[in-house]
């Protein structure tokens, strides 16, 4: 299935603007306020009230102040989850990105869920190729298509590697900001939903790019919902579907990204789920992700 109801989510113990990303994350904005990590704990609080009281089951890992790691919000760039019991482990590009693979987390969800493989593509960092998890890889997991636009973050190699080990075919294309600048991750201009999909296609500059993009989707089934730079900007690409308890369909996103959505597309999405959102503006602001980021969707089959 393309959704789950049961999410990972780190809680922050040391969050701020981290240096290390900012050089090729045009979406991060430094802040010199005292208080990030106060309000970002705040909204991070918020947020998984908000899954939980909607039906979503989240397993919340707090964070550890040693080593530092300021953008441990954002788990699924290190880990993913899959339906076959399989973990696969990924290339960072930020040195201090490297220390949040934990393995006490993964130990830890080992205990409810059966893991039968881990994959560890974490190796490709010894020759600085990178593939940052669900960020980098956009997944229609129903008909095992990885969409992915290259850029520092997300390696060819690997990415041939990752479809060679799960049995995805790879959807490659390039992607800019409306300055044409290479968009880091995928995960910040497009969403794949189980009949949807939410695109900004102004940031494919490429005609041909485009339409493989496009006729992927329309292949697949997904009715495409497309999405300026601005809204780009303001998160509306970084969504993610999940389900709840009783198996119904949210579409979870910042109120950053909800509010700069117009009513037909408001409309067009509210067709396949109920749309969640909560305010995320200094973890936006000060990390560069948004609601999207910071969930790690647990698919792998629970214990008996």
């Amino acid at each position: 299935m393309q959704t789950t109801n049961h999410i990972l989510m780190i809680r922050p113990v040391d969050f701020k603007f981290n240096e290390q990303t900012a050089g090729n994350n045009k979406f991060q904005q430094a802040n010199s306020a005292s208080d990030v990590q106060q309000k970002a704990l705040q909204e991070f609080d918020g947020f998984v009230a908000l899954l939980r009281a909607n039906g979503v089951e989240v397993t919340v890992i707090n964070d550890t102040l040693q080593p530092e790691t300021p953008d441990s919000i954002f788990p699924n760039n290190w880990i993913s989850f899959h339906h076959n019991g399989e973990v696969i482990l990924y290339p960072m590009f930020s040195v201090n990105r490297r220390a949040e693979r934990r393995s006490d987390i993964i130990e830890s969800l080992g205990k409810t869920f059966g893991i039968s493989k881990i994959t560890d593509l974490s190796t490709y960092e010894n020759s600085d190729q990178f593939l940052e998890g669900t960020g980098s890889l956009v997944l229609d997991r129903d008909h095992k298509i990885a969409y992915a636009c290259l850029s520092l973050r997300t390696n060819q190699e690997v990415l041939d590697d990752f479809c060679e080990k799960t049995g995805y075919q790879a959807i490659v294309f390039n992607a800019v900001d409306s300055t044409g600048y290479p968009i880091y991750h995928t995960n910040v201009m497009m969403c794949i939903g189980d009949k949807f999909a939410v695109v900004c296609f102004d940031s494919i500059p490429d005609a041909t790019e485009q339409a493989l993009v496009r006729g992927s989707l329309s292949q697949s089934g997904k009715e495409i919902v497309s999405i300026t730079f601005d809204q780009m900007n303001h998160f509306a690409g970084n969504m993610l579907q999940v389900s709840n308890k009783e198996g119904e369909s949210l579409l979870v996103m910042s109120e950053q990204a909800y509010r700069s959505l117009n009513p037909n597309q408001i409309s067009a999405l509210e067709k396949y789920c109920s749309l969640v959102y909560a305010p995320l503006y200094t973890i936006e602001t000060n990390g560069g992700g948004s609601a999207r980021c910071m969930l790690a969707e647990v698919h792998l089959p629970t214990k008996p």
